[in-house]
């Protein structure tokens, strides 16, 4: 397991909940994933064994499906082959979780896309009959499907501290006008894409987090960062969905549930016992077989 990577051949720029991040030259940059896990903003203590390897390859082969998918869709993908400037030893530390991508100016939301009501929507909607401060029909259930997906962006919060949830009014304040209502098209053509596509393969992508760049030089808005993974969406099996309850998960969502049982939700410094890494690793990868049609060993075997 590894959730914390050092790297001696290039400078590192950053270190996220679950990514870090190295300067390889003026215009890429080298993503890490490591196997740290986040729930509810919090890092766990311990990580999910090989985690960091299924986020790389399946945002790589979302990347392609996506770009086939949307036609003119910019991505910052670059490569899955390490930079020339990383040491051998460099180059197996972070065989299979790291990525080269293009450095972009980063819009600092989070683009979140709900195709089904649940989690703090849900909260909201029981209380307020709104989700973001958007009204909502009347008489949805837990976990039903919205009429047509939602844009409902929260704020970037700094390591340690909470997103909070915005309506697309308050994204627009800080993106800027000129921006605002092409990220919302582009997330929800992504969505409606994505979750076309793994619904014919047995996976309901109840909700997703998008994040998009700016490349200053073209003005084009990036898809960046990962996308469509277990950590940043709730996928549920197909199979087994039912409106009115909560759904089982191939996400963190058993992580979640984990810590709210026990009272340790937002709790720092936790550690989760070996039986909820290991389930947790385990519907990861099935999740990952079941997008991408092989196995995690078949993917970094052919690396």
């Amino acid at each position: 397991m590894s959730t914390a990577i050092e790297l001696e051949s290039l400078p590192k720029l950053a270190s996220g909940k679950v990514r870090d991040l190295y300067n390889i030259d003026d215009k890429s940059l080298l993503f890490v994933t490591t196997d740290r896990i986040s729930a509810y903003d919090v890092i766990m203590a311990n990580g999910v064994p090989l985690k960091g390897a299924v986020l790389t390859q399946l945002s790589a082969h979302w990347f392609k499906v996506l770009s086939e998918k949307i036609p003119g869709l910019k991505t910052h993908f670059i490569s899955l082959n390490p930079p020339a400037a990383l040491s051998d030893g460099d180059k197996e530390k972070v065989r299979g979780r790291s990525m080269q991508v293009r450095k972009l100016k980063v819009f600092p939301i989070e683009v979140i896309v709900r195709g089904y009501i649940t989690g703090s929507a849900w909260n909201e909607y029981k209380k307020e009959g709104t989700v973001h401060g958007l009204a909502m029909p009347a008489g949805l259930q837990q976990c039903s499907r919205f009429p047509q997906p939602i844009y409902t962006p929260s704020t970037k919060a700094e390591l340690g501290k909470h997103d909070e949830n915005i309506s697309p009014e308050q994204a627009a304040k800080i993106v800027g006008d000129k921006y605002a209502s092409r990220i919302e098209e582009l997330a929800l053509k992504v969505y409606s894409a994505g979750a076309e596509y793994a619904a014919e393969r047995g996976i309901i992508i109840a909700d997703t987090k998008f994040e998009f760049g700016l490349d200053e030089e073209t003005d084009d808005i990036v898809l960046i960062d990962e996308v469509l993974t277990p950590d940043s969406s709730r996928f549920w099996p197909a199979d087994e969905y039912e409106v009115g309850r909560d759904q089982n998960s191939f996400d963190k969502q058993f992580l979640r549930n984990w810590l709210t049982d026990n009272g340790l939700k937002y709790k720092d410094g936790v550690a989760m016992p070996e039986k909820i890494a290991e389930a947790t690793g385990a519907r990861y990868r099935e999740a990952f077989k079941k997008l991408t049609g092989k196995t995690l060993e078949e993917a970094l075997e052919a690396l």
